[in-house]
């Protein structure tokens, strides 16, 4: 796992062109997909090519705390914390992504609680929800 900085932002996805097939986002083996930390400056966590839709990678925050990355199937790269907010358990990462009303989300894989992607907002318990944060493609010099 790559050490980052926690950041909660109301949304923060990304979108880059359709991948031509699963992982394949068309970006450079330098690209990074990166977070923003709170002072301002992007920690890379993975490169574009390592998300897959549907498939979550997990990234440990320097804080102890964790986030999960997702690359949804419109090609979007979504980050929110890993922490499932009914169990503790660090998962979220591990979770069924899907979309409900045209919002992607993705459901815990132990309680099967479903997190917008967008806002964190949780869609089941609306006292509930989870860190968003914001994310970009870096390749190089270069911001996609």
């Amino acid at each position: 796992m790559t050490t980052l900085t926690a950041e909660h932002h109301a949304s923060a996805s990304l979108t880059t062109d359709a991948p031509p097939t699963p992982g394949d986002t068309g970006a450079t083996d330098t690209a990074a997909v990166e977070i923003r930390c709170p002072e301002g400056s992007w920690l890379p966590v993975c490169g574009p090519n390592d998300l897959l839709p549907g498939r979550g990678v997990a990234a440990l925050l320097p804080d102890g705390a964790q986030a999960a990355l997702f690359l949804d199937r419109g090609g979007r790269i979504h980050a929110i914390g890993n922490r499932d907010p009914f169990t503790g358990a660090q998962v979220l990462s591990r979770g069924l992504t899907g979309s409900a009303d045209g919002r992607p989300f993705v459901a815990s894989p132990l309680l099967k609680q479903r997190f917008d992607l967008l806002t964190g907002d949780c869609l089941d318990d609306p006292a509930a929800s989870i860190p968003v944060y914001r994310v970009r493609v870096r390749d190089g010099a270069a911001e996609h």
